[in-house]
């Protein structure tokens, strides 16, 4: 079986389609599934020229973080049919806990997009509520909690709080180094918005979103965790 995760969309061309890509040396039959996280017409183009080759090729992008991954409890977004789907399973499951069919080629790219995009969103609620708390006066650790047992309460809040010391494990204890870089989540937003122009569905905020990690590129801070992006709400040392 071939697996490939590669940053961008670019990456996976070149890594498929190139002229010694692996699709000029890899057997007829051999499964092949690419959890990059791209746009989904780009696995649907490539999934197609391997099927000319004998190839089954379907996506799998994955969420769940670095802790996931070390942890092996990922979430696999899959693309493909049912059957190349029953191959491809046994096989993430020694890497994910949550193996989930999405449909066909490229709705594993969709599901992902979509989550990104979500987490996205959360994480700068969750920064401005933070920010606005410290702000006011209340310890934020104590806010944390009331977050995380009220109505307020998501992933960027409880396993990834943005605010130092919060989470001992989160990159924001850490000096947000690790973790998912800022300038992969913008990647992800652009994804997202360029998919919404494409089926004509607003995405409001993610688009403000998306303006939001672009400046923070321009700051110098894309190499930093996206959880950083509340360094932009902090008051200045």
């Amino acid at each position: 079986m071939l697996i490939t995760m590669l940053p961008a969309a670019a990456h996976v061309r070149s890594v498929y389609l190139n002229d010694d890509g692996v699709l000029k040396g890899i057997s007829p039959g051999v499964p092949a599934v690419d959890c990059s996280t791209i746009d989904p017409q780009t696995i649907r183009d490539i999934a197609a020229v391997a099927a000319q080759q004998g190839v089954v090729l379907g996506d799998a992008p994955v969420s769940g973080g670095t802790g996931g991954a070390q942890a092996g409890t990922l979430t696999f977004m899959v693309g493909g049919s049912a059957e190349h789907f029953a191959v491809l399973k046994p096989v993430l499951e020694q890497m994910g806990r949550n193996i989930v069919h999405c449909g066909d080629v490229g709705t594993g790219q969709i599901a992902k997009i979509c989550n990104n995009m979500l987490l996205a969103i959360s994480m700068i609620g969750v920064s401005e509520s933070m920010a606005l708390g410290n702000a006011l006066g209340i310890d934020t650790h104590v806010l944390a909690g009331i977050i995380n047992t009220s109505t307020g309460r998501c992933w960027s809040s409880e396993a990834y709080n943005p605010w130092p010391g919060i989470v001992e494990t989160a990159p924001a204890s850490r000096g947000y180094s690790g973790g998912f870089g800022a300038e992969l989540m913008l990647k992800d937003l652009g994804l997202a918005t360029e998919a919404a122009r494409a089926a004509h569905q607003p995405v409001i905020l993610g688009a403000v979103v998306q303006q939001l990690y672009q400046a923070m590129g321009l700051r110098g801070d894309g190499g930093k965790d996206f959880s950083a992006i509340i360094e932009g709400y902090r008051p200045k040392a």
